[in-house]
């Protein structure tokens, strides 16, 4: 029986033969499986009992059955042979898709790689698209994708100008995440579709509002019966209290239409919820009271639906947490490994049903609760758009979701469409997987001041890693590299109390689980019993603990065998991670490795499990093989991408690395990216010719480089993961590094080589040592004067920077960093006040500037540059100060022989005797910056497009000075925080990064395009005349009165925590104002909500000199209310002043389209990108 069950679990036998054939009976019993599929001869592939075995006990080597001679199936012989019905195609001539906006907590890069998707698809449809989005580090806001593009807000306002003023027949509200899906349940609520006629293509609106609002999606869940967690959603705290009341505590408290779980978290009794409740009643008009089902196992189905009703799951994944922890900030793996063939069965039948029911067309996620030990189960959620979990089961299954789900929003259905990446399945086929992905989250919590660590149901990851492996241990070990370099693998930290970190999760859980386990003999049974984690895991946990042990047992190189070797490698162990377990190092174990022939095998994603030939160059490489997939003769370029999106790297090195690559490929060069982040567009399987989902470390890289004899590597344009391995990828391993020699990077990386360059041809720099005690540093410090910068040596974004005002201040910070010493020195300069920051970015071949664009920052200097407003052209700079900034990079372009792309932050300080204002350098990265993307798409030019011909050394442009265009417009680009998913974080600016995104907006002057780049910021909404005002912060300057001076005569109601405050912009404005003081409870959030909705409260200006010392300083408590009650927040003097002034101009709204609403090709005057 089983052997013809394992046949029935192949293509379905039309698929094989392209004609209809007698189908097994034996297949009957397979029919109750798949309940709800009801054309069996044309149903998608069921996976066989024998195919799910072999994936949960991956074999330590997968071998691949002995199939070469079986010849592909072909889609078309089937479509040709007349099974399917042809449907009517939806008749649209142009349509307008909605992007996401800002990347932030929650809604990432996800949205850039599917976004592109579904305009690729519309492309090849001939329907010309209009793309409404912001977000300018994006790929898909380039023209190569969309024929037209506005970057403006995304709120009902401005979509209906750009309805008025193209007037698309067809929308998509699916690729643009939740701030799209709000957007269109809104615009459908003021009746914007109707009035202009316009179609909302994919999953109705309708759809969306069932699967958003819970009381809707229970009811309709309800007519299925398919259970849901038991909920009632309430509007107002007292309502909140009676139903938890009736379901009983422990409970999970929900906010409707948020964003990855935000505003939701776990109350166990009336007090947690009252807190909890009045926060999130002021994210969302709706939460919901449900009983909490943690320790749960959680699982996820991916379903796509055609209009037709064909319907299949691509994907399923299984959370390596227990419920109770958001999916997004949970360890994921896919294909699901502790689930029973029933279960598995029991919840795909239940996914297609609700899917079914819904009436999604397109793409749908279902997320389940199930009972670890019962057949009982809850739905959690149903996401009807593209989601983060879309974008990794895309990447994980190598079935393109996004790009399938646009071609049915235009009436395709899914037997008629060619899966575009394996060309010889169609569409409506299950993938089958021969390999394991493990998905980690990336937190940044270190970056923030006061915040919570722990995780649960609200998503607090700023990124996310893909592993591939063959076993889970190989799988899971690259994972946790790629979340980190300073990761060898499984590993684990010291903890005060291990076993409070294994019952309570914060960000650092998985290495609470290594420490108990490698270094504390805790059993699988204790850890489960602490952590609720399947034990099937920490089995295999265990192996990896257990295989350390035995290599810390031979202890030495010499030693090795062959076989410990390999018995590592298959378990996902790195070069170094043998090293530190046998006291070697890394390049010894690479020699020693190689010595003995062990090498990575190359494999294919296929998505048919190799069953059938398939062609794809979505590529992995595993230790648990015998053969490659591929032959090596491209000798191509290889790109090193940017890794995990982190705050300081994120979607504008993936813009900089599909460009590098467009460009290469343009050259006629063959193409390799290496990158592991599953929401980019580089990881797409049709940027590159060949795509790698590998670690970005100097063993993989160099294992891949050798394997494809690589003529070249490109390490510029992915950040500063690739910088950190050049010059040992060049010294070490030989490898020819394309631009910039490694060794200059290196000069510039390093703080006194730097320096000592920069004094060589005569460029300024603020006065700074390297001091190793902290009695040098006062010493120091003194003699500069304050306010002083200290800072690590090699940093990323500012990470552990700040500016010390006094010298108590400087005593803290260095005792806090207690490990000040000739091995940790530290670097103080002199920190200038009140000077201005000035952003170059260039591009040079050997040594000669070829093109160049100057930004100013809005912000005064101390700001970090991810976190300041850009302006450019500048608004504020004289000619002089162009001129010669533009000498600076010349200088320092042929100082460091630069070939490529490179960055310099400048600060511009007045002179006290009046002269000319000195320019000092304060840093240089010889790579792309963020600002990459912006400055390329505001001058026309692709500055990485030019970089990489350098690289090369093809057809090189000549010199031109973009600056010396005159230009009748600019753009700003402003930064896009995510304070509200970070509680308690302190929302104050300084040299530490804190924004997760960014979005930019033209306009023909700095008020224009300032009003509209801050409107784009997520959940922004303009404090409008007549609604309350509160001001607080720092009165010896004259910050607060400017912003009360334009804002006086719009009759705002204005308000001041304290007397000081009030008598300050009382005395001090030029108008006759009134101030009132309110009331401000300081420690109770429920009493403070009452006030800010007492006083209609709408906007916070809070404009203090430094940090909340505590968590009582009034201040502090006034932003971050302010940002926990979803009220705008100015806590930044320069941009306060700014915002006031655009508010002083564009209040109230005059009638028509407002300027700002232009084509960015009507901008710029063309589409050069």
């Amino acid at each position: 029986m089983l052997s013809t069950v394992y046949k029935a679990g192949r293509a379905p036998a039309l698929l094989r033969h392209g004609r209809r054939v007698a189908v097994a009976p034996q297949t009957a019993q397979l029919r109750s499986l798949t309940s709800g599929v009801q054309n069996l001869s044309v149903r998608q592939q069921i996976e066989s009992p024998i195919a799910r075995l072999q994936k949960r006990f991956l074999s330590a080597s997968a071998a691949r059955p002995g199939n070469a001679t079986q010849s592909a199936p072909n889609p078309n012989a089937y479509l040709d042979s007349g099974v399917i019905k042809p449907k009517e195609f939806v008749d649209v001539k142009k349509v307008l898709v909605i992007g996401s906006g800002g990347l932030a907590i929650g809604q990432a890069g996800e949205f850039d790689y599917s976004g592109s998707q579904a305009l690729k698809a519309l492309k090849e449809a001939g329907v010309s698209s209009v793309l409404m989005n912001p977000n300018i580090a994006t790929i898909q806001t380039n023209h190569s994708l969309a024929d037209e593009v506005y970057y403006l807000p995304i709120t009902p306002e401005y979509v209906e100008y750009v309805i008025q003023k193209e007037r698309p027949d067809g929308i998509f509200l699916s690729f643009g995440g939740q701030t799209a899906l709000n957007l269109g349940v809104q615009m459908q609520k003021l009746g914007m579709f109707e009035k202009y006629g316009v179609r909302v293509l994919g999953t109705s609106v309708r759809t969306l509002e069932l699967s958003e609002d819970r009381d809707l999606f229970a009811k309709a869940l309800e007519e299925i019966n398919i259970p849901i967690a038991k909920s009632i959603a309430v509007n107002t705290l007292d309502d909140a209290l009676e139903a938890a009341r009736n379901i009983g505590y422990p409970i999970i408290v929900r906010a409707a239409y948020a964003l990855g779980g935000l505003g939701s978290g776990f109350a166990n009794n009336e007090e947690e919820l009252r807190n909890m409740a009045a926060r999130s009643l002021t994210l969302s008009p709706q939460i919901l009271v449900e009983k909490s089902l943690k320790g749960w196992k959680e699982v996820e189905y991916e379903v796509v639906r055609d209009a037709n009703n064909n319907c299949i799951t691509v994907c399923n994944m299984e959370n390596f947490d227990p419920l109770g922890i958001h999916t997004g900030d949970s360890i994921v793996v896919a294909p699901s490994q502790t689930l029973s063939d029933e279960e598995y069965h029991m919840l795909r039948s239940a996914a297609i049903k609700i899917v079914r029911h819904l009436g999604v067309v397109g793409e749908c996620n279902v997320q389940y609760a199930l009972q670890p030990d019962g057949l009982d189960y809850r739905v959690i959620e149903v996401n009807a758009r593209l989601s983060r979990s879309s974008a990794l089961a895309s990447k994980a299954t190598g079935y393109p979701l996004a790009y399938t789900a646009a071609k049915i929003g235009l009436g395709h259905t899914l037997p008629e469409l060619p899966n575009a990446v394996t060309k010889t399945t169609t569409a409506n086929f299950e993938p089958s997987l021969d390999y394991i992905v493990t998905k980690i989250p990336r937190w940044d919590l270190s970056k923030f001041q006061h915040v919570k660590r722990d995780i649960g149901s609200a998503m607090k990851s700023v990124g996310e890693v893909m592993a591939i492996g063959r076993t889970f241990e190989e799988s899971f070990q690259k994972a946790i590299r790629q979340v980190d370099p300073n990761f060898v693998g499984f590993q684990g930290a010291k903890f005060e109390d291990l076993d409070f970190e294994l019952q309570n999760p914060t960000d650092r859980r998985w290495l609470a689980v290594g420490q108990a386990m490698l270094h504390e003999s805790y059993t699988v049974d204790r850890v489960h019993e602490l952590t609720k984690i399947d034990k099937w895991f920490l089995y295999k946990l265990q192996n990896i603990v257990d295989c350390t042990k035995e290599l810390q047992q031979i202890g030495s190189l010499q030693s090795l065998k062959k076989e410990n070797v390999l018995k590592a490698k298959k378990m996902g162990f790195s070069d170094k991670q043998i090293a530190h377990a046998v006291n070697s190092t890394e390049d010894e174990v690479r020699a020693r490795r190689l010595e003995f022939g062990i090498r990575p095998w190359v494999k294919k994603i296929d998505t048919l499990a190799a069953e059938f030939p398939a062609d794809t160059n979505y590529l992995y490489t595993t230790y648990n093989a015998s053969t490659h997939d591929i032959s090596f003769e491209d000798k191509g370029t290889v790109i090193l991408g940017s890794g995990v999106y982190r705050i300081g790297s994120s979607v504008e090195f993936d813009w900089c690395a599909v460009s590098a690559t467009r460009a290469l490929k343009a050259m006629g060069e063959k193409t390799v990216m290496i990158n592991y982040n599953p929401e980019t567009t580089s990881t797409d399987f049709d940027e590159a010719d060949r795509l790698y989902f590998e670690e970005l470390s100097y063993e993989r890289v160099m294992d891949i480089y050798e394997l494809e004899n690589a003529s070249g590597v490109v390490v510029s344009v992915g950040g500063q993961l690739p910088q950190n391995i050049a010059l040992r990828l060049q010294e070490t391993g030989k490898a020819n590094v394309l631009g910039t020699d490694p060794r200059d990077i290196d000069k510039a990386e390093d703080r006194q080589k730097f320096s000592e360059i920069l004094d060589s041809i005569g460029v300024d720099q603020p006065a700074w040592k390297e001091l190793t005690s902290v009695e040098a540093a006062e010493k120091f410090a003194q003699e500069v004067g304050y306010p002083v910068l200290v800072r690590p040596s090699y940093v990323l974004s500012g990470a552990a920077m700040t500016v010390i005002r006094s010298q108590e201040d400087l005593k803290d910070k260095l005792e806090a960093a207690s490990n000040v010493s000739p091995d940790h020195p530290v670097v103080i300069s002199k920190f200038i006040e009140g000077a201005q920051e000035i952003d170059v970015d260039g591009v040079a071949s050997k040594g000669e500037l070829i093109i160049h664009a100057v930004s100013e920052h809005v912000e005064q200097a101390g700001v970090h540059s991810g976190d300041a407003t850009l302006v450019l052209p500048p608004a504020n700079l004289d000619q002089d100060t162009i001129d010669r900034v533009k000498e600076i990079a010349q200088k320092v372009a042929k100082a460091w022989n630069i070939t490529g792309p490179f960055n310099m932050q400048i600060i511009r300080a007045e002179d006290p005797e009046g002269g000319v204002p000195a320019l000092k350098v304060i840093e240089c990265n010889l790579r792309a910056s963020r600002s990459f993307p912006f400055v390329s798409k505001v001058l026309g030019t692709n500055f990485i497009d030019v970089a990489t011909k350098a690289l090369v050394g093809k057809d090189v442009p000549k010199p031109t000075d973009l600056m010396a265009v005159k230009r009748d417009y600019l753009a700003t680009k402003v930064p896009q925080f995510s304070w509200t998913r970070l509680a308690g974080a302190d929302p104050f600016l300084g040299v530490e990064m804190a924004s997760t995104g960014e979005m930019a907006c033209f306009g023909k002057n700095l008020v224009e395009a300032y009003w509209a780049s801050l409107q784009s910021a997520m959940n922004f909404r303009v404090p409008e005349p007549g609604e309350g005002l509160l001001f607080g912060g720092e009165l010896s300057k004259n910050w607060l009165a400017t912003v009360v001076d334009y804002l006086a005569p719009l009759n705002y109601k204005l308000y001041a925590a304290d007397a000081e405050v009030k008598e300050y912009l009382e005395t001090k404005s030029k108008h006759k104002i009134n101030v009132e003081i309110i009331e401000f409870p300081k420690e109770d959030k429920r009493a403070l909500r009452e006030v800010f909705k007492k006083y209609d409260i709408r906007g916070v200006f809070n404009l203090a000199q430094a940090r909340g010392k505590t968590v009582m300083d009034v201040d502090y408590v006034m932003r971050r209310n302010a940002v926990d009650f979803g009220v705008p927040l100015f806590m930044e003097p320069q941009t306060a002043m700014l915002f006031a002034q655009c508010m002083s101009e564009k209040l109230p709204r005059p009638e028509g389209i407002p300027s700002e609403v232009r084509r960015w090709s009507d901008f710029i005057g063309g589409k050069p990108l």
